[in-house]
């Protein structure tokens, strides 16, 4: 694997913890480096830290404050 792949994957916890927890991963690296972009993307969606994901735990959360403040009417 690259310095410039391992650099990047070691910088980001989220991204070493999901490589550690899906070996395959390390075979794909080792024949193509620029594969760490759809690595990270695969954890995003895992880990749920999409743009998406966190709009939808936004809403959630502002959900759960209205019903709150409607309980304490």
């Amino acid at each position: 694997m690259q310095i410039k792949a391992q650099m990047t994957i070691r910088s980001n916890p989220y991204l070493y913890q999901y490589l550690r927890e899906n070996s395959y991963w390390y075979k794909m690296l080792n024949r193509d480096p620029s594969a760490v972009f759809a690595l990270e993307e695969e954890m995003k969606e895992k880990y749920k830290m999409t743009a998406a994901d966190k709009i939808e735990n936004i809403a959630h959360t502002v959900s759960l404050l209205k019903t709150f403040l409607e309980v304490m009417r």
